[in-house]
């Protein structure tokens, strides 16, 4: 997905089967970021990781 060209996607109009393949692969892009306790830190880090493959994720 492109972010540069169209809008972002909610999150919440993903498929649930398209929600759980990106939970896995952000799982994978945690493993190479400190380990963190704090859900604000947490949220930022998959709205972050979401925004970068044209989906926006509000909590």
């Amino acid at each position: 997905m492109s972010t540069s060209q169209s809008k972002p996607i909610p999150w919440d109009s993903l498929p649930m089967d398209e929600q759980i393949a990106l939970r896995e692969r952000f799982g994978h892009y945690l493993d190479n970021l400190p380990p963190t306790c704090s859900l604000e830190t947490k949220i930022a880090r998959f709205q972050y990781w979401l925004e970068e493959h044209g989906i926006r994720y509000t909590d």
